[in-house]
């Protein structure tokens, strides 16, 4: 079963924003889908390393603020060149108003 780790309250993560937070060693982007749900993908993007959760989020896509690649937030998969490897997604739930983030999972 996969340990969860508070990372922040929902309101902290409006609908259609991005917010970047730090857990277990990781920087997370924690990424608000409207009318759907908040996702955690590693903050990186694998083109050239760049802060994903500084991106723009367009519906369930994060655009890398460096050279525009676009990955899937649910499923951390790379949509658009320059980057052609996805990052990893990681399990999220809410609890009482709270965002849970597994690492293990």
């Amino acid at each position: 079963m996969s340990d969860f780790a508070r990372v922040a309250s929902a309101a902290d993560v409006p609908a259609g924003t991005a917010r970047v937070v730090d857990v277990g060693g990781r920087s997370i982007a924690l990424c608000h889908v409207e009318g759907d749900a908040i996702y955690a993908i590693d903050n990186v993007c694998t083109h050239d390393d760049g802060p994903l959760g500084d991106g723009t989020l367009h519906a369930d896509r994060v655009e890398c603020p460096r050279h525009g690649a676009l990955f899937d937030v649910r499923t951390g998969a790379a949509k658009t060149l320059p980057a052609v490897r996805g990052v990893r997604s990681y399990p999220v739930r809410i609890v009482g108003g709270d965002v849970e983030v597994a690492l293990d999972g």
